[in-house]
C-alpha cells in the first residue's frame, strides 16, 4: 500500500480525532480517551510534533510527539502517543514507519529521548526499553519504556502534559 507522511495542517483536526477514535474503540487497556489527549494538546499548542499519514486525502494514521517533565531536570525530552492507525489500515507498516519518521524527526531536532506507555512488545521493535529509576507512577512498569537518543536515561518520575488528563 502508497501513503505518504506529512506535518499535520490546521485542517487535520477533526479527521486526526476520528482516527484516534475509531483505533482505540475496540483496544484493551484503555479508557478511551485518547482522542481528547490528542485534541487538548492542539488547543493548548503543545504538539512538538504531529504527523499523519495520508492514502490521497485521507488521513489514516496519527502520531503525537509533547514535552515530558521529569524530576531529575533532565531537559529534552518527548512523549509519544499517542499513535493511531484507522482499523483497516492496521497490521500494513502504517504504524511503524510513523513510529519511524517521527523518531527520526525528533532525533534530528535534538532531542535527548523519548517516552512510551504501551506494549513492549511493539514499542521494543522501535528502541525502546524498560529503564530502572525511570518511572511513571501508576502504570504497570514494564509498559513504561523510553528510548535515549543521548545515550544515558535521567531517573526520576516522569509527567506528561496536562492534556493527558483530558476526558472529553
Amino acid at each position: 500500500m502508497k501513503f505518504q507522511i506529512r506535518t499535520e495542517n490546521a485542517g487535520d483536526s477533526d479527521a486526526i480525532h476520528r482516527v484516534t477514535e475509531l483505533a482505540f474503540r475496540d483496544a484493551p487497556h484503555t479508557d478511551h480517551t485518547e482522542q481528547f489527549i490528542v485534541a487538548a494538546l492542539q488547543r493548548a499548542g503543545a504538539l512538538t510534533l504531529s504527523l499523519v499519514a495520508e492514502v490521497g486525502n485521507e488521513v489514516i494514521g496519527h502520531v503525537a510527539i509533547s514535552p515530558v517533565a521529569i524530576s531529575d531536570g533532565a531537559r529534552g525530552w518527548f512523549g509519544l502517543g499517542p499513535i493511531s492507525v484507522l482499523p483497516e489500515f492496521q497490521q500494513q507498516g502504517v504504524g511503524s514507519r510513523l513510529m519511524q519518521r517521527v523518531l527520526t524527526d525528533l532525533e534530528a531536532m535534538g532531542a535527548a529521548g523519548c517516552v512510551v506507555l504501551g506494549d513492549p512488545g511493539y514499542y521494543g521493535r522501535f528502541g525502546f526499553k524498560v529503564v530502572e529509576g525511570l518511572v511513571y507512577p501508576g502504570v504497570p512498569p514494564e509498559y513504561f519504556q523510553a528510548r535515549a537518543f543521548t545515550g544515558s536515561f535521567p531517573q526520576g518520575e516522569v509527567a506528561y502534559h496536562k492534556a493527558f488528563f483530558a476526558q472529553s
